[in-house]
């Protein structure tokens, strides 16, 4: 908020220029904070520990089996509630869920981060990036999605051989002896509204209206329900949005805007390929992954939609948003989430290995970048 004040007071961004990049983010961030809200309520349903208990149910006899459980339950939580409820509300229920199957942590817990990051490329809602990608596209709901699929399923795919192969030696251990534990309720009402958002997400494309009203009216009625069983607070409510979260989304985007607009935009012009060939949109994928480990995918997505958004059609966008979700998981710095992700981690007392964190990176970035952007390449028109 500082850097923004600072940046619109020198004249480096004028001041109609500022609020005019704060109103074109708006539905964005509105439409976060609403996400946020939904899966923090999910959360308070019992969503994740049914889900969790599930898991572990189902991995009891075979405890091998919790990675690819995880792989999925993540994956489908990643893009329907965001990265942020699987790094925040999901990563513990799977620490839980490794103790009930009796299986090591450790492959869980990083699939944790990685699909956070690489299984947020499938709908609009998946991710901040997505959302921005999603504004600056001119596609629906339903066209992104389908031009995503196939690029999110590539991904996942070669995430999931990767994570089998790097941490066999944990997965080959024998199961430790567990105790079960009481079989939680299914929050059915929680699940139905849920799908009655995700409905709505295509309802309100098809209709040319903002997707945020889906995911507003669904926050709504399980918040009317949370309140109307005392199990929630106004105050609760308000801090799941993270008002200071999305405070800084715009204010990031009035800084982003006084450096593209002051030599940035021109550097990135002149480097981006201007054309949805093969080899283009590999290229517009990797400056993306290299920008997002430099600066962090959110400064990086910003400043990279102006230019990419001229470009022919969405395939450069896409690109850019394929690049800017498989990319941080390089780093530590990548994105937030992964960021996140640690602070979960050391609260559970376990230790955050860089050298696990840079390897599994090294196997997976370029892999799934190749992977991802030649899916794209060959379901664009």
């Amino acid at each position: 908020m500082p850097a923004a004040v600072i940046v619109v007071a020198s004249g480096a961004v004028p001041l109609d220029d500022a609020w005019a990049r704060v109103c074109t983010l708006s539905p964005v961030i509105a439409f976060l904070a609403a996400v946020l809200v939904l899966a923090e309520l999910c959360a308070e349903e019992g969503l994740f520990v049914a889900t969790g208990h599930a898991v572990a149910r189902l991995c009891r006899a075979r405890p091998g089996r919790l990675l690819p459980g995880v792989f999925v339950v993540a994956a489908v939580i990643t893009a329907v509630l965001s990265l942020d409820a699987t790094v925040v509300l999901l990563t513990p229920v799977v620490f839980a869920t490794a103790a009930r199957a009796g299986a090591p942590t450790r492959p869980p817990a990083y699939a944790c981060a990685h699909l956070a990051n690489s299984a947020s490329l499938l709908l609009p809602v998946s991710n901040l990036t997505n959302l921005l990608a999603f504004a600056a596209s001119g596609l629906s709901f339903g066209r992104f999605a389908a031009l995503m699929a196939l690029p999110w399923v590539a991904a996942i795919v070669i995430e999931y051989a990767v994570f089998r192969w790097y941490f066999r030696t944990d997965l080959a251990a024998p199961p430790a002896p567990t105790v079960e534990p009481p079989r939680p309720e299914v929050p059915l009402f929680a699940l139905l509204v849920l799908a009655s958002t995700l409905a709505g997400f295509v309802v309100t494309s098809f209709v040319g209206a903002d997707p945020v009203w889906a995911a507003l009216a669904g926050a709504v009625v399980l918040a009317a329900r949370a309140l109307y069983r005392r199990t929630a607070s106004v105050r609760g409510l308000l801090t799941a949005a993270d008002p200071l979260f999305c405070l800084f989304v715009a204010a990031l985007g009035v800084v982003v805007t006084s450096v593209v607009d002051n030599g940035l935009g021109g550097a990135l012009g002149r480097i981006l390929p201007a054309d949805s060939s093969w080899p283009a949109l590999l290229a517009t994928a990797t400056i993306a992954a290299v920008l997002a480990n430099l600066i962090n995918n959110l400064p990086a997505v910003l400043a990279l939609l102006p230019v990419a958004a001229s470009g022919p059609g969405p395939g450069p966008v896409l690109a850019v948003l394929i690049g800017v979700n498989l990319g941080p998981n390089l780093t530590y710095v990548g994105s937030l989430a992964t960021l996140l992700w640690r602070r979960v981690l050391h609260d559970h007392g376990t230790n955050v290995r860089l050298g696990d964190f840079t390897r599994l990176g090294l196997l997976t970035v370029p892999t799934t970048l190749l992977a991802a952007t030649t899916a794209l390449w060959l379901v664009l028109p």
